[in-house]
């Protein structure tokens, strides 16, 4: 993403009620589902998590997108492995 460009911003509401912004980094697909890659989106946010990617699964309706914590241990282990394999890739 060039400079130039806008960061797409996602606010969503942990599980005590706080809200967290996240920076959109990717959008990928897999085995028919959409996952969003996103970065911490404040300053103080970056420097407590180093970067660390989340991975949330997209679930399209009839607004727009929401975003789901991926409960199952399962599915979380293999879209990571998918992702993993990109860098395998480069």
């Amino acid at each position: 993403m060039s400079k130039d460009e806008e960061k797409s911003i996602v606010e969503t509401i942990d599980e005590n009620g706080n809200l967290i912004k996240f920076e959109l980094f990717d959008i990928i697909q897999f085995e028919d589902k959409e996952y969003a890659l996103l970065l911490p989106g404040d300053e103080k946010d970056k420097e407590e998590n180093d970067n660390e990617i989340v991975l949330m699964r997209l679930i399209q309706e009839a607004d727009g997108y929401s975003f789901e914590t991926i409960d199952d241990d399962e599915e979380f282990d293999r879209v990571s492995e998918y992702i993993e394999s990109f860098d395998e890739e480069d």
